[in-house]
């Protein structure tokens, strides 16, 4: 199985650059599941109903979040009616949505996608992510009940980021990291194959700080006083994604390649695997 995961968009550009690539990328590369990060996809911070449907009609079939999940307060209610828009797995009980959705993709292959949030340097309200996550996928077994099984670990620290995927190593297809908005170099298929990439980046523009507008982004650290507000960045995205090859015997990982298109970042692509 094809599995291709797209990391976080950020704000207008980082849409138009999903929309543009998404479709040609998944086409090439035969991808049998999309999973798109699209926490910052509505003005830098949060996600609306209406960009998460322009998302699926894209090609995405599950969408993750992360910490600003809340920001636009109209996905309060209806990420209870769309399970395909997942919230971290591990926020307090009561808290509306999901942090698990199992698709099931053309060829009838059963695919779990998860959401945890790392603690971190992030948010204190947050239940323990590594129990969470055991306990939610207890019920879906890799190369048993499932066929793969993937995880995004919105996290800050990579260290947190790399104990999941040794925590999880053998038990999931994937895990990939995503909030810090760079990517990183290792990607990588850990001992017991399991595919693992600390940050897949960011699909938004690079001449930028993590997405938004350099100056204001700057000012913050030059004074200790509260700033305008941050602001997208709106030049030419990279498109930046991950495709994890699995064994459909097992689930496990047989390949992980980062893709990165357009913008400022260094073109990255893997022609090898392309199918069309």
């Amino acid at each position: 199985m094809r599995i291709l995961f797209v990391g976080d968009v950020v704000g207008r550009s980082g849409r138009a650059a999903l929309f543009h690539h998404l479709p040609e990328v998944r086409r090439r590369l035969g991808a049998h599941v999309t999973i798109v990060n699209g926490e910052n996809a509505a003005g830098g911070f949060g996600l609306t109903p209406a960009i998460a449907a322009q998302i699926f009609e894209a090609g995405a079939d599950v969408i993750t979040t992360g910490n600003h999940v809340w920001d636009q307060r109209e996905l309060l209610a209806h990420i209870e009616r769309e399970p395909r828009i997942l919230r971290p797995l591990n926020m307090v009980p009561g808290t509306p949505g999901h942090g698990l959705y199992e698709h099931v993709d053309a060829h009838g292959r059963r695919v779990v996608v998860a959401q945890v949030m790392g603690r971190l340097f992030m948010n204190a309200f947050l239940d323990d992510p590594f129990r969470a996550v055991d306990v939610a996928l207890a019920p879906h077994l890799l190369g048993a009940s499932v066929d793969a099984v993937v995880v995004d670990v919105h996290a800050e620290a990579t260290s947190e980021k790399m104990a999941f995927g040794h925590f999880l190593d053998g038990r999931v297809s994937a895990v990939l990291g995503t909030h810090t908005h760079v990517p990183t170099a290792d990607a990588m298929i850990l001992p017991g194959g399991t595919a693992y990439m600390s940050d897949v980046g960011m699909t938004s523009d690079y001449d930028s700080v993590i997405g938004m507008v350099k100056g204001g982004a700057v000012q913050r650290f030059l004074v200790n006083v509260p700033g305008p507000r941050l602001e997208p960045s709106q030049g030419e995205a990279t498109f930046c994604a991950v495709l994890v090859v699995t064994d459909d015997r097992t689930g496990r990982a047989t390949d992980i390649r980062p893709i990165r298109l357009g913008g400022r970042l260094r073109p990255e692509f893997p022609e090898d695997l392309a199918v069309a």
